[in-house]
């Protein structure tokens, strides 16, 4: 409860489990032996990558800003997961604007406006349809990471 509320100590219950619901750490956090009592260890010790990154997220979300910028935030969280976030992250958004860093086109493909950054300039810029359309480096990125994924459920 303290670790997302940092900063913001007069947060009510509800707010941070709303949070951490967007975030999808609510269940995780709900079958904590103390639930939201739990003690982390220093520096989160006892939570995995994905954890830590997913309470962070919630812990940014509690504070309302008006632009939230995520950087590489869903690097340790599978796809599936992934993706709940960031329905939700949307369906959150009417009224935030939401900055996405990330080298993973999952994360970004359904951003309203995508900026490809290469060696510190900007090279490219539109959606992942037009991006895709214009076969540069988003779209050789984006064939690299189909043929990794691929790669992946083979072995599997």
């Amino acid at each position: 409860m303290n670790n997302v509320k940092f900063g913001i100590e007069n947060a009510t219950k509800d707010e941070v489990i709303k949070a951490c619901k967007t975030a999808a750490i609510h269940n995780e956090i709900s079958n904590f032996e103390k639930g939201y009592d739990t003690i982390l260890g220093e520096r989160g010790i006892n939570l995995s990558g994905g954890q830590k990154q997913r309470i962070s997220i919630a812990r940014a979300l509690i504070k309302k800003p008006k632009i939230l910028i995520l950087d590489d935030c869903l690097s340790a969280v599978d796809t599936e997961t992934e993706n709940r976030i960031l329905e939700r992250l949307q369906e959150k958004s009417s009224d935030q604007t939401t900055v996405i860093v990330s080298h993973r086109i999952s994360t970004i493909r359904n951003a309203e406006k995508i900026i490809v950054i290469d060696q510190g300039e900007m090279i490219e810029e539109g959606s992942h349809e037009s991006l895709l359309k214009n076969k540069g480096f988003y779209f050789d990125m984006y064939q690299q990471q189909l043929s990794e994924e691929s790669n992946d459920k083979d072995e599997d």
